[in-house]
């Protein structure tokens, strides 16, 4: 299983990339984790939010393949712990799917993004900056799996 990881944003800070490829050579190949990054849609005075989110959306649609479960990452989703994501990963790889994880822009994530998704996830009630989610989500992608493997990574 590939989780791939969509995400509004471009040109983060040298640690956020650092960060994240970290934790990403840590996972397996049955279950590794990918970067894509889109390109954040130019905002204008003249513009409503709508219509950045809405071409954002479209660039992040293009990045799903039409087999992937789709987890949009959304302040209203689920609060999962790490024992819950654990289960669901497992239950991700069992389904034989990538997985698409969705991060939009400053705005959030257009309504056909989030019509699209099987899941919403929400990391915390905390509105994070997008460079520290790239991090936070690598992290936590890598913990769940050492749960799922019994390796020490994780204690509880």
């Amino acid at each position: 299983m590939k989780i791939k990881l969509i995400a509004v944003g471009t040109k983060m800070p040298n640690w956020v990339e650092t960060a994240f490829k970290n934790y990403a050579q840590r996972l397996p190949r049955d279950c590794s984790l990918e970067l894509i990054e889109i390109a954040a849609a130019k905002r204008t005075r003249n513009q409503l939010a709508s219509k950045w989110m809405e071409k954002e959306g479209k660039l992040i649609l293009r990045a799903i393949d039409s087999s992937d479960w789709v987890v949009a990452l959304d302040v209203e989703g689920q609060n999962w712990s790490t024992s819950k994501l654990a289960s669901n990963l497992s239950r991700w790889q069992s389904m034989g799917n990538n997985v698409a994880m969705l991060v939009g822009g400053p705005d959030g994530l257009s309504p056909e993004c989030l019509s699209r998704a099987n899941q919403r996830w929400s990391l915390s009630a905390l509105t994070l900056p997008h460079p520290m989610v790239r991090v936070v989500l690598s992290e936590t992608i890598y913990r769940a799996w050492s749960v799922t493997v019994n390796h020490p990574y994780h204690r509880e």
